[in-house]
C-alpha cells in the first residue's frame, strides 16, 4: 500500500504537474463521497448557507442575485482590501458594514455556510490568488512561517507536507497540503471547518503556541498556501477524514 501511495505523487509524466489534491489521495469511499451532492455530508451547512443567503432586508441576495452570480469569486481569495482579507473575512465584512449585523465568531455554523455556498459557486474553476506588491510581502511572510520550525516537536510544515508527503503518521496519509477545497467537512471533526481551523490543529498538534484567528501569521500563511495551490482546480466543500 505504502509503495502504491508514493507512486501516486512520484510515477509521473516528464514536465507533468506533480500536485495534487488531497482529495485525490482520499480513498475511493471518501472521493466518492465529495463528488455526490446527494451523500456530501456538508448538504445540510449549504442548505443553512442558501437560507442565510436570502435572509433579512439587506441580504446577500439583494446586493448579488442569486449565489451563482459569484462563480469565480473564491477562486481570487486571500486578498488585499485595506489589509489581508481571506473568504470568511469577507463574508465578515459584509455582514458588519452592508448588513450593520453583528459579526459572527470564528467558525460560526452560519459563517463557515455562507462560506461553503460562494466557494461551491466556483467550483471546477482553477485557484488565481491576487497579485500585488501587499501580496507579495505576505507571501514571503506566509513561506518563511511554512518552512521554520516550530513547537516542541520542532516540525514545520514542508517537512510533513513537501518531504514526507505520501507517507504516513500514525496511520493517516500525509497530503501535499493544498487549499483547493476548503472549507472542508472532515470526519474527524464532524462538521465543516475553514482553512484557519486546519492551521490552527497543526500548530497545536506540533505543541506550538496556537495563532489567533485572523493573525497576520495565519492570513500570511493563507497567501502563501493559495499561491502554492495556484491553478489547481477547486472542489469545495471538500471532505477529509
Amino acid at each position: 500500500m505504502r509503495t502504491a501511495l508514493l507512486l501516486l505523487f512520484v510515477a509521473l509524466p516528464a514536465g507533468a504537474d506533480e500536485r495534487r489534491s488531497g482529495r485525490d489521495t482520499m480513498s475511493p469511499a471518501l472521493r466518492t463521497l465529495q463528488a455526490d451532492d446527494a451523500q456530501h455530508p456538508a448538504q445540510l451547512a449549504l442548505a443553512l448557507g442558501r437560507d442565510q443567503w436570502a435572509a433579512g432586508d439587506k441580504s446577500c441576495a439583494s446586493c448579488h442575485g442569486e449565489p451563482a452570480k459569484l462563480r469565480g469569486a473564491a477562486t481570487r481569495y486571500p486578498a488585499w482590501d485595506h489589509g489581508l482579507i481571506d473568504l470568511p473575512g469577507r463574508i465578515q465584512r459584509c455582514r458588519v458594514r452592508h448588513q450593520q449585523q453583528p459579526a459572527w465568531q470564528p467558525e460560526a455554523e452560519p459563517l463557515l455556510s455562507l462560506t461553503a455556498l460562494v466557494a461551491q459557486q466556483s467550483r471546477g474553476l482553477p485557484l488565481k490568488p491576487p497579485q500585488s506588491a501587499a501580496l507579495d510581502k505576505a507571501a514571503s511572510q506566509g513561506q518563511r512561517l511554512y518552512t521554520t520550525r516550530i513547537g516542541a516537536l520542532n516540525l514545520s510544515c514542508a517537512q510533513c507536507h513537501d518531504d514526507r508527503a505520501g507517507l504516513r503518521l500514525g496511520g493517516s496519509l500525509i497530503p501535499q497540503g493544498h487549499v483547493d477545497d476548503y472549507p472542508v467537512f472532515r470526519l474527524e471533526w464532524q462538521s465543516l471547518g475553514s482553512l484557519q481551523r486546519r492551521l490552527r490543529g497543526c500548530l497545536s498538534g506540533v505543541r506550538a503556541t496556537v495563532w489567533a484567528w485572523d493573525s497576520d501569521e495565519l492570513l500570511a500563511l493563507e497567501v502563501y498556501l493559495a499561491r502554492r495551490s495556484a491553478g489547481m482546480a477547486m472542489q469545495p466543500p471538500g471532505v477529509r477524514p
